[in-house]
C-alpha cells in the first residue's frame, strides 16, 4: 500500500502523521533523550522504504514521539517507538501504540510484533496493558554498558479483516 494513503489523526490537541525525512532533526534529538545507544540518522534514513510504516506524534503541533514499523511476511515488527521526556506518561505513547496497531490491521497483518528490554519496566506494562503477551526471550540483544541485556519479544495478535478503529 502506497503511503500516500496514510492520513493524519487529530484528536484534541494529538495528532499522527507519516513521518517524513524533514523530521529527523527532532527525531534524532529525542531519540537520544530516550535511548543509551540511539539509531543513528543513516538507520532512521535506511527506514523510508514501501515496506515500513513510520508515524509522528505530534502535541500542540510540536513532535514529541514517533514510531517505526516493518512489514514482513504479513506481520508488523514494532522496531522502535519512542516519546520525548516531557510528554511521557501522558498516554502519548499508547495513543501512538494504538494507532499503529489499527494501520497494521487495517494493512492485513497478522500480528504485532516486538523486542522490549528486559528492564525497561514502563515499556513492558503499556504493550502488556495494550494486550500484548510475551512469547519469548532474545539473551543478549539490546548494547549495555559492560554486559548486553536480553529483550523480551512481545506479540499482539491482530486481525486485518476487521481493523478497530483509530481509538481517540
Amino acid at each position: 500500500m502506497s503511503r500516500d494513503v496514510y492520513r493524519k489523526v487529530e484528536v484534541g490537541d494529538i495528532s499522527i502523521r507519516p513521518l517524513c525525512q524533514g523530521d529527523l532533526p527532532e527525531v534524532l534529538d529525542i531519540e537520544c533523550q530516550g535511548y543509551s545507544f540511539p539509531w543513528s540518522e543513516s538507520v532512521f534514513r535506511g527506514c523510508f522504504r514501501p515496506d515500513y510504516r513510520l508515524w509522528a506524534l505530534e502535541m500542540c503541533d510540536r513532535l514529541s514521539g514517533y514510531a517505526v514499523v516493518a512489514y514482513m511476511a504479513g506481520e508488523a515488527h514494532l522496531l522502535n517507538l519512542c516519546v520525548a521526556m516531557g510528554q511521557r506518561r501522558s498516554g502519548a505513547g499508547r495513543r501512538l501504540l494504538r494507532h499503529l496497531v489499527a494501520e497494521s490491521a487495517r494493512d492485513g497483518m497478522s500480528q504485532v510484533l516486538l523486542e522490549v528490554r528486559n528492564s525497561n519496566y514502563g515499556a513492558m506494562h503499556l504493550y502488556a496493558s495494550e494486550g500484548f503477551s510475551v512469547i519469548g526471550r532474545r539473551p543478549g540483544y539490546y548494547p549495555g554498558g559492560r554486559e548486553r541485556e536480553d529483550a523480551l519479544v512481545m506479540a499482539l495478535p491482530v486481525d486485518g479483516r476487521s481493523a478497530p478503529p483509530v481509538p481517540s
